[in-house]
């Protein structure tokens, strides 16, 4: 399972575990064990918490809330109330520990739910962040959505070196086609 962390924001990777939303999705969480997997690949835990059947359909739920959200903020549309309360009701709950070791490494513990409360307290900074800087990608068949923390804010892809690569060599090929 091959995990993208290009963001800027882990709710935000925690949204892209859905590719390509508006054409033929591909879901990369469809087992507890895939939940448990992104916790150790996103670096939000050191060694994964085993999920359940409940933990996926809670973080399942938490993830689309949370890009319904964010989609909003980027229109300038009102958030739908039933949306925020997943998000709050998630952000109840004790985030996840850190634990910093003498030789100088961080160790990150939690459960499931600790994680989802970490997640959801992402999105809540991230949607009350100035508009304008969470932006969706520019490349077609890209859903993902990301910060733009680039100087000007011109930042047009999710990650240069896929999106942004792609675009720019298609660019190139109906130029010198």
């Amino acid at each position: 399972m091959k995990f993208a962390f290009v963001s800027g924001s882990v709710a935000l990777d925690f949204v892209g575990t859905v590719q390509s939303r508006r054409d033929e999705a591909l879901d990369l969480l469809i087992a507890p064990a895939d939940l448990s997997a992104w916790t150790t690949a996103s670096g939000m835990l050191t060694e994964p918490a085993r999920a359940t059947a409940a933990d996926l359909s809670a973080a399942l739920d938490l993830r689309e809330a949370i890009y319904r959200l964010t989609l909003a903020s980027t229109t300038g549309s009102p958030f739908d109330p039933a949306d925020c309360a997943v998000v709050n009701r998630a952000g109840t709950r004790a985030p996840v520990r850190g634990e910093l070791r003498p030789d100088g490494t961080l160790l990150r513990h939690g459960t499931i739910g600790a994680v989802l409360s970490t997640l959801a307290r992402d999105a809540m900074e991230l949607l009350t962040e100035p508009p304008g800087q969470v932006k969706e990608c520019a490349a077609p068949r890209c859903t993902r959505l990301y910060v733009d923390r680039s100087h000007r804010g011109s930042r047009r892809w999710c990650d240069m070196a896929r999106c942004g690569n792609r675009a720019k060599a298609a660019l190139y090929r109906s130029r010198h086609a």
